[in-house]
């Protein structure tokens, strides 16, 4: 009788258990569910998919190409040859327009990976370690964070200026311009993370047990500030797009001929394009908009997604 009770038992267990593993998902698949039950980040991340996939493809299917210029077609409205009309050397607004996107996308890409990269890393070292070099660290970001960032993005572009660099190199060197302003503000986020999480009774448990700093560090420490690091990600993205393009509008930035958003809204610059040839910067201009707009409609759906308090109407 004891066994068959005991077997009971155990039959019970095994048969609870596959229950509460289905009743209670994972973290990650509860946040992706939390995500797609959000129309507007869904919208957000299938605009910003079609779009990335636009520039990619789109200029190949196109009929012409950046350099062509035409100089019978200088400055003509949009028709059906031209979609979104000629620029002042003839060239097709529309090709430029999605040759623009990709090297405004690469950038706003590199710059958050680079950025990421870089302020992750600091601020784990300087939240997990603290002392001199939690100061050290910290202090720099502030120099960094208390200089205005358009104004020394403006001073370090006309250096830049003033250095033989091809226009393609130019394109790394403001991704570089750009991650050097972007990375204390992550760096700050993940320092306040460590110093909160380390203190947590698991990090105690891993001191208890034994576990080395780089496994205490990169095993535990830090894949609990993940979260974080997705939502800073995407703002990331937008706001070096931001920059790169009013650097471009003001020539410090991408340079022609290589094309951006940006040095494509330089058109507006002079007045007799700006009130009678609106085809020159306004697909830009929307272009600049509807992306930012949307990366940061995803991070916000990211944030509330990734936030324990606000799931608790995810099942």
């Amino acid at each position: 009788m004891i066994g068959s009770l005991f077997s009971t038992n155990r039959r019970l267990r095994e048969a609870v258990i596959p229950t509460l593993a289905q009743a209670a998902p994972s973290p990650w698949r509860q946040a992706c569910r939390a995500l797609m039950r959000n129309p507007l980040a869904m919208i957000s991340l299938t605009l910003l998919l079609v779009m990335a996939v636009w520039c990619v493809l789109g200029p190949l299917w196109s009929p012409w190409r950046d350099g062509a210029t035409d100089v019978l077609m200088i400055n003509k409205a949009p028709n059906a040859t031209h979609w979104l009309g000629t620029d002042f050397l003839g060239r097709d607004v529309y090709t430029r327009l999605l040759l623009a996107g990709r090297i405004s996308l690469i950038v706003g890409l590199l710059t958050m990976l680079l950025s990421v990269t870089l302020g992750y890393l600091l601020g784990a070292v300087a939240g997990y370690l603290g002392g001199l070099t939690d100061k050290l660290i910290m202090r720099l970001a502030d120099l960094v964070m208390t200089i205005p960032s358009l104004p020394l993005l403006i001073v370090m572009g006309a250096m830049l200026s003033e250095l033989d660099f091809s226009s393609d190199a130019r394109i790394y060197m403001v991704v570089i311009m750009l991650s050097l302003l972007e990375w204390p503000k992550l760096a700050r986020l993940v320092r306040g993370q460590i110093l909160s999480l380390r203190e947590r009774d698991f990090m105690q448990a891993t001191r208890v047990l034994g576990l080395s700093a780089r496994r205490r560090l990169f095993g535990h420490l830090l894949p609990n500030t993940v979260p974080i690091l997705m939502v800073m990600a995407t703002m990331a993205v937008a706001n070096a797009i931001l920059s790169e393009s009013a650097l471009s509008y003001l020539g410090l930035g991408v340079v022609p001929p290589t094309p951006s958003w940006g040095n494509m809204m330089d058109a507006a610059n002079s007045l007799i394009d700006f009130q009678r040839r609106p085809w020159l910067w306004m697909p830009p201009g929307v272009a600049i908009l509807v992306t930012v707009v949307a990366i940061n409609v995803l991070g916000d759906g990211l944030r509330d997604a990734l936030d324990p308090k606000m799931k608790r109407g995810v099942r």
